[in-house]
């Protein structure tokens, strides 16, 4: 047996093996409510063989949405709407996960699946003002409004609800997105934080709303795994650093945060990112050694001795794909027989097409 395909037990939850799906953004949902695409997209992936499927950035808000198309978790039809997701999830022996999100200045964006349109969407056209730290813009789209205390206070809480609200939609593990230059990494770098208050200034502060946040989706998820997205590295001068993420994932572990994925970038555009295979494994590495805390590695990973390697250098816990799963929806099953591996959930109804090598 190889790390790759051996369980992984996180606080409660079992993942029957360590190669895991993304979050990947289907900009598919009708008022936050996800679609029977999604039903599709995210079942395939534990017939093909995933441990952990882990459903798109799904805002706590309407006003944490990327684009008026994206998913949802702030009231009961979107629940609903999720329940036979994860039950189909289930059924087909994954463990099903959400990430939690606020896009904060890069809300109320144009869908990519709308050809011709970038940028912020205008109130005509269905789009909402945006909050952030301070108002500083994402270049090309709208200034955003500085957030007030009161409204911080209500980001924490809005988390707390759709922690409870994924709770009853069945999914067995939470995500907070802290990372992409979305809401809770703009308030951890220093590139879209220029806040002179409690939550400006020293890492301690820019890191207080985070924190705040892994706490009340702690005290709501029950005894349900909670990991956070942490972008390693903004890939800017002057920005977010792998030794903060460090001390950030050290924090939010003494706060009952179970697990880390590490991505890297999204706060500011032109970053220069050394894309190559398996790019940011180095950052998970760091974070997993100097912290001492449980993390996954993605970015670039595309066959099964990739990921076993990853895992066999002490580098990573668990491999998360993303573009990998979507080329290929049985991607744990190939990697099985690249590894000479016998999975027992190879479904049956697709054992005739199985390969020896």
């Amino acid at each position: 047996m190889t790390l790759l395909f051996s369980p992984l037990t996180v606080r409660s939850v079992e993942m029957r093996n360590r190669l895991w799906v993304a979050p990947l953004c289907q900009y598919s949902a009708v008022d936050g409510v996800v679609q029977e695409w999604h039903h599709v997209h995210l079942a395939q992936f534990a017939s093909g063989g995933a441990g952990l499927v882990l459903a798109e950035a799904t805002a706590v808000s309407p006003e944490g949405r990327i684009s008026p198309e994206d998913a949802g978790i702030w009231n009961d039809e979107q629940v609903r709407a999720w329940q036979p997701i994860t039950a189909a999830i289930r059924a087909r022996g994954a463990v099903s996960g959400i990430q939690l999100a606020h896009a904060g200045r890069k809300a109320s964006t144009w869908s990519p699946l709308i050809a011709g349109t970038y940028g912020s969407v205008r109130a005509a056209d269905g789009g909402w003002e945006t909050v952030a730290p301070s108002p500083i813009p994402y270049e090309g789209y709208t200034r955003p409004r500085a957030m007030s205390v009161a409204e911080i206070d209500g980001v924490v809480a809005d988390f707390a609800s759709a922690t409870q609200r994924a709770r009853e939609a069945g999914f067995e593990v939470l995500e907070i997105h802290a990372g992409h230059g979305y809401l809770l990494h703009q308030f951890l770098s220093r590139l879209a934080n220029e806040r002179t208050d409690e939550y400006g200034g020293s890492l301690e502060n820019r890191a207080r709303l985070l924190l705040r946040v892994v706490e009340a989706v702690r005290a709501a998820a029950d005894d349900a795994p909670v990991f956070v997205r942490l972008s390693g590295t903004d890939w800017t001068a002057g920005g977010w650093a792998i030794d903060e993420t460090v001390q950030v994932a050290a924090w939010a572990a003494e706060r009952g945060a179970d697990f880390f994925d590490i991505s890297s970038g999204g706060a500011v555009p032109g970053e220069r990112i050394p894309v190559s295979a398996g790019y940011q494994v180095p950052l998970a590495a760091q974070v997993k050694h100097d912290a001492g805390v449980p993390v996954s590695a993605v970015g670039l990973i595309t066959d099964g001795a990739q990921a076993e390697q990853i895992l066999q250098s002490g580098d990573a816990d668990a491999v998360m794909a993303g573009r990998e799963w979507m080329r290929d929806p049985h991607f744990a099953l190939r990697a099985s027989v690249e590894l000479g591996v016998h999975v027992p959930y190879w479904p049956a109804q697709y054992a005739r097409a199985r390969r020896t090598r």
